[in-house]
């Protein structure tokens, strides 16, 4: 099986937070892989969303293998929104993400409305 390459604008995921409450984000997460919004009720499941994005488009490419302490490996359940709206209510960052090494992401978290 071919293996199928996406352009760098699959690299860039924008992060639609829209309420923050008791230390505890929700919102969206939007990236042209994907035809609609990924919501996420807490900060632990917007990274596990992200992972789980970036594991189906298979870039980019993870440098290591995934470990699981389970016998099943269970995958994220990425619930979908149908909303074109790619700002959030309280921010809106731009995550760009170019490597996958040594158990981390690589790159750069830009928020749009402020400082970097």
């Amino acid at each position: 099986m071919k293996a199928q390459v996406y352009g760098d604008l699959f690299r860039t995921t924008m992060i639609c937070v829209d309420s923050y409450e008791n230390k505890c984000a929700t919102g969206c997460l939007y990236n042209a892989y994907f035809d609609h919004g990924i919501a996420f009720k807490s900060t632990m499941e917007l990274l596990i969303n992200i992972e789980s994005m970036l594991e189906e488009m298979n870039m980019p490419q993870s440098f290591t293998g995934k470990r699981s302490f389970s016998r099943s490996e269970e995958k994220a359940e990425i619930k979908s929104v149908n909303d074109s709206v790619r700002e959030g209510k309280l921010a809106t960052f731009s995550l760009r993400i170019l490597f996958r090494q040594n158990a981390s992401w690589q790159g750069s978290v830009t928020w749009c409305e402020g400082r970097s």
